[in-house]
């Protein structure tokens, strides 16, 4: 059965992919077994985050629609919020990328984040290394924009695009710790606004720092992504990155493959760990109940 699904998406069965992501999102008895045939891949992953607002998802459907025109293959995954309540994507329709939902070339798959506190789902690892599977030349994944997704996406991808506006310049400020380690990119995205060229003047500043420690410039790419404007220089900047110092990609490889080894054994640690028995637990120990006890049982 396994072997079976591995072989239909290597050649590019889409309806394969889709039916295996449900398999892992529904942690279906076996799928682990479908995740240990996974054979190595190096299509590169690009991670776009960003706070709510920053035009995200018009970036990526600007970003998809200049590889399709280069007559490359690009899987999404768009990390939608979802309700407290039942879990489900509040936004799973993405209006933006509407066009590609048929393409042939464009397998979008849009994710509600579970409850996840980090703002990525949690089996996020386990379906991107599907998609890896899969005859693609980019995967992109764009994050819900909230919590600690714009530090957890420096886990899962190889480029991790940071998305802001000219307006965000106080929320760079308290964001800055964060961003400032993680970003491979800087887009300023809306840069048609006023006082852009100011904003990407003072960011560039902020970034000075950064590059004694990383040992390389961060680039600051301005784009108006509903006009398709400086979407050729993004791309330029994701592939020199891509095709960067062969020993800085070494080493950042393993660092990303250690921080997936330690979510996925935190998952596994974590699994018969359920909230809804914790709850009657709780309940069941009344007014006496103490947190640091009841925590001392695990």
């Amino acid at each position: 059965m396994w072997p079976q699904y591995i072989l239909q998406i290597q050649q590019g069965d889409t309806k394969a992919l889709a039916r295996s992501i449900s398999l892992v999102e529904n942690e279906v008895n076996g799928y682990e077994n479908l995740m240990k045939m996974l054979p190595a891949s190096t299509t590169p992953v690009i991670g776009i985050t960003g706070p709510p607002g920053a035009g995200k998802s018009t970036l990526v459907d600007a970003l998809i629609s200049l590889l399709v025109s280069k007559e490359k293959k690009v899987g999404v995954l768009c990390v939608d919020p979802s309700s407290p309540f039942n879990l489900g994507a509040l936004l799973g329709d993405r209006i933006r990328m509407s066009e590609w939902y048929n393409h042939p070339d464009v397998f979008i798959r849009s994710l509600a984040t579970r409850g996840s506190l980090g703002g990525l789902h949690p089996k996020i690892i386990e379906i991107s290394d599907l998609l890896k599977a899969a005859p693609f030349d980019y995967i992109i994944v764009e994050t819900v924009g909230v919590g600690q997704s714009e530090i957890e996406i420096a886990g899962l991808a190889d480029i991790s695009i940071v998305t802001v506006v000219p307006e965000a310049g106080d929320e760079i400020q308290t964001m800055k710790a964060g961003l400032m380690e993680i970003a491979d990119i800087f887009v300023v995205n809306k840069s048609d606004r006023p006082d852009a060229d100011l904003f990407v003047k003072n960011l560039k500043m902020m970034l000075a720092p950064a590059f004694n420690t990383k040992q390389q410039t961060i680039p600051v790419i301005k784009t108006v992504a509903s006009q398709k404007k400086g979407i050729e220089e993004l791309l330029t900047a994701i592939e020199e990155c891509i095709n960067g110092e062969q020993g800085t990609r070494n080493d950042k490889r393993s660092w990303l493959l250690a921080e997936k080894a330690y979510h996925l054994i935190q998952q596994k640690r974590m699994a018969n760990i359920n909230k809804e028995a914790l709850k009657l637990s709780i309940e069941a120990a009344g007014n006496n109940f103490n947190l640091y006890q009841f925590i001392g049982q695990f």
